[in-house]
């Protein structure tokens, strides 16, 4: 039987006895089956339209016809791997090395995120000679063996904390023990990576790297107070590691604001190793690390060749032209400020009317609404957001939550997401949250006439 021909149901099922069960549909009750998508929309075997808040691998819009015509061009002339000299590879490395400061200048392309992650790793490691990671509270770095165990939100729930890795609190300014109130929680948050990192030098350990995402996706869409990265790269530097900046979910113009997520720290702080992954090729495998002069020198002195059979290949590099063109030709960057601006404005006013509504934050495209039972202990409110997505994905918009509680609403769509998908979004959302107050109220009625 024809793909186009099979059923929603006999998909379902031939997935449930061929396709593990650790790798999770959304939805997992009643699975969306979807055939085809342009741009921030996505279609069922049915023909409906849902609007996608979800997916930032789609960055610049599903299916853009200009990265699609570079991939099927380059793929006519040649795919090779990267050892042969090729323009596209230089081409690519130029265009990226003009977005980033000055000393990030070296770069090495791979596949996906997790082995962007996997070889800053190590580039860390032979550059410092040290060991031992920091890491974020509730971080989540990839799902190589190397990366689940830097990623509490992973390593958890699986084979617990090694020893060579130390976690750090989450510079949460709505949930952590430094919030909104807090005169300077930068450095309150800064220093207790400090003390995180003076703990593991009593016990002789010696720190090789700082992972953190430049935004923490996993740990509830956070925005971290703007000065934390750079007193932490003092702490972490002063112990001999390296700064590695995760720009994998947040990079390339998302923010709006900037290209990178972490210029939003201030334009004195730069990390010492970058990675990217996800946005950077559309949903093309694509990867890439960006590194100094002297980490890069350090790893070419071991002698031992980096290579990736895939990695910087003419295909995936005519595909990372392309995307960084059209975020160019389209200003999709000054675009993911205005409609981010508008959909953050719309959110705030939910939060006004809906008590449910805790916070509110983001910037550019990246958005986290918070949902809480009470506003005094502000704990999650985590049935409430599995059911609102249910319901949203019912009048077709797609969203999904995350955080250590799964109450965070998280919007990261594709950048051509526009401001009539936002209030569309926003209208549903208002409805939902308005009909879910309606029951609670009837109920809590009934309950009182029952007693009495």
């Amino acid at each position: 039987m024809a793909a186009d021909q099979r059923s929603k149901a006999d998909t379902l099922a031939l997935r449930q006895r061929l396709i593990s069960s650790s790798c999770r549909l959304f939805f997992p009750e009643d699975p969306v089956k979807i055939v085809r998508a342009q741009g921030q929309y996505m279609y069922d075997e049915q023909g409906a339209e849902y609007i996608d808040c979800i997916n930032n691998v789609a960055h610049v819009g599903h299916c853009h016809p200009l990265v699609v015509r570079a991939a099927h061009e380059q793929n006519q002339v040649l795919n090779t791997n990267s050892r042969y000299l090729h323009d596209n590879i230089v081409d690519y490395a130029q265009r990226l090395s003009e977005t980033l400061p000055e000393p990030l200048c070296v770069f090495y392309f791979l596949n996906s995120g997790s082995e962007a992650n996997d070889l800053a790793l190590r580039l860390a490691r032979h550059y410092t000679g040290h060991q031992d990671v920091v890491v974020l509270d509730h971080a989540y770095h990839g799902h190589l063996s190397s990366l689940i165990d830097i990623s509490p939100y992973k390593f958890r729930s699986l084979d617990g904390q090694k020893e060579w890795v130390h976690v750090a609190p989450l510079p949460d300014t709505y949930r952590g023990p430094y919030r909104e109130d807090h005169p300077n929680p930068a450095v309150a948050y800064a220093n207790e990576v400090k003390h995180v990192v003076s703990s593991a030098q009593e016990k002789g350990r010696k720190i090789a790297a700082f992972f953190a995402e430049s935004l923490p996706s996993v740990g509830g869409q956070i925005i971290p107070p703007a000065g934390y990265f750079s007193q932490v790269a003092e702490h972490i530097h002063k112990a001999g590691g390296v700064f590695v900046a995760d720009e994998i979910q947040v990079g390339f113009g998302r923010v709006g604001k900037h290209f990178w997520a972490f210029q939003l720290q201030g334009k004195d702080f730069v990390p010492d190793i970058v990675t990217m992954g996800k946005s950077i090729g559309n949903g093309h495998p694509v990867a890439c690390v960006a590194t100094t002069q002297p980490v890069a020198r350090a790893f070419e002195a071991t002698g031992v060749e980096y290579f990736n059979t895939f990695g910087g290949s003419p295909v995936s590099c005519a595909v990372g032209l392309a995307v960084l063109n059209v975020l160019e030709k389209e200003q999709l960057q000054a675009h993911a400020t205005s409609v981010g601006s508008f959909l953050m404005e719309l959110l705030r006013q939910q939060k006004i009317k809906h008590p449910i509504v805790g916070d509110v934050r983001g910037v550019g495209l990246f958005i986290g609404v918070d949902l809480i039972k009470d506003e005094a202990t502000r704990t999650p409110a985590t049935e409430e957001a599995a059911y609102l997505v249910s319901r949203l994905k019912e009048n077709y918009v797609l969203l999904s939550t995350d955080g250590p509680g799964r109450n965070i609403l998280k919007f990261k769509p594709p950048m051509c997401f526009s401001l009539d998908n936002a209030r569309q979004v926003v209208a549903k959302l208002d409805a939902i949250l308005t009909d879910m107050e309606e029951k609670v109220r009837s109920c809590e009625t009934l309950r009182l006439q029952l007693l009495s």
